[in-house]
C-alpha cells in the first residue's frame, strides 16, 4: 500500500462529498493517548515541585498521585505502540515534506496557497509523530529504572538519579511538544473534527492534504 494511504481512508459521494480520514478504533486510540498524556503531566507535576502540589487533590493526594503516575505511563505507552502501528508508514518522510519545510515561512504568513501539495501528514505532524514517539520510549525506560517498587534492586542509586533527571527533561520536552501539537489543532481549522468525527470534506482535503485526496481518489472505491 502507498505510504500516502492508510486501511481505511475512503471517499463518501455527497454534497459535498466526505473524506473519511480516521476510522473509529484509531480516534478511540488517540484520544485514550491523549487523555493518558494529559494525567501524566499533572500527576507528574504535582511531583515535580512543592509549589505544583496542589494538582494531588485532582488524584485524592500525594499517596495517589505517587501509586498512579507509573501506571498511568504503563497505559500511555501500550496506547502509543497500538498508535504507532497504525500511523508509522503514513509518517515517513519524502520529499515533499522538505518542500513543505523550506515554505513554512509562507504557511505561517497565511499564504497557504503558495505550499506544496502534501500527503496525508504534513511536515510538523510527521515531526511530532517521531519526537513523541522518541520522548515516550525515552520516558518509559527511565520511568522504569525510577519505579523502585517493583525495580528497585535492578539499578544503583547513581543511575537512578540518571534516570530521574532524564525522565524530568523528557517530561519538559514532551509538554511543550504537546502544546505545539495542541495549537496546530485549533490553528488549522477542522482538525479537531476530524479526531472526533472521523470525517473532512472533499474540500479541506484538497486544501489542506492534496497529494493524499488525489492518491485517494486514483484508488479508493466509493464508500457506501
Amino acid at each position: 500500500m502507498s505510504t500516502l494511504l492508510e486501511p481505511g481512508d475512503t471517499i463518501r459521494p455527497g454534497n459535498p462529498p466526505m473524506v473519511r480520514r480516521y476510522r473509529l478504533g484509531m480516534r478511540i486510540n488517540h484520544w485514550i493517548t491523549a487523555i493518558t498524556m494529559v494525567l501524566l503531566v499533572f500527576s507528574g507535576l504535582a511531583m515535580f515541585h512543592p509549589s505544583l502540589f496542589f494538582l494531588s487533590a485532582i488524584f485524592g493526594g500525594g499517596q495517589n498521585t505517587r501509586a498512579w503516575h507509573p501506571w498511568f505511563g504503563v497505559v500511555l505507552v501500550v496506547s502509543f505502540a497500538v498508535l504507532f502501528l497504525q500511523v508509522w508508514r503514513a509518517n515517513l518522510w519524502t520529499r515533499s515534506d522538505w518542500d513543505w519545510t523550506a515554505h513554512l515561512g509562507d504557511l505561517l504568513a497565511g499564504r497557504e496557497e503558495k505550499m506544496p501539495e502534501i500527503g496525508k501528514f504534513n511536515a510538523g505532524q510527521k515531526f511530532v509523530f517521531w519526537v513523541m514517539a522518541f520522548l515516550i520510549l525515552a520516558l518509559f525506560g527511565s520511568g522504569i529504572i525510577s519505579w523502585d517498587r517493583y525495580f528497585f534492586d535492578l539499578t544503583t542509586v547513581e543511575t537512578k538519579r540518571i534516570a530521574i533527571l532524564s525522565h524530568a527533561i523528557a517530561a519538559i520536552l514532551v509538554i511543550l511538544t504537546l502544546i505545539l501539537h495542541v495549537y496546530a489543532g485549533i490553528w488549522v481549522r477542522g482538525s479537531f473534527d476530524a479526531m472526533i468525527r472521523g470525517w473532512v470534506s472533499a474540500g479541506w482535503a484538497w486544501r489542506h492534504h492534496r497529494l493524499w485526496l488525489r492518491a485517494l481518489m486514483g484508488r479508493t472505491e466509493p464508500a457506501e
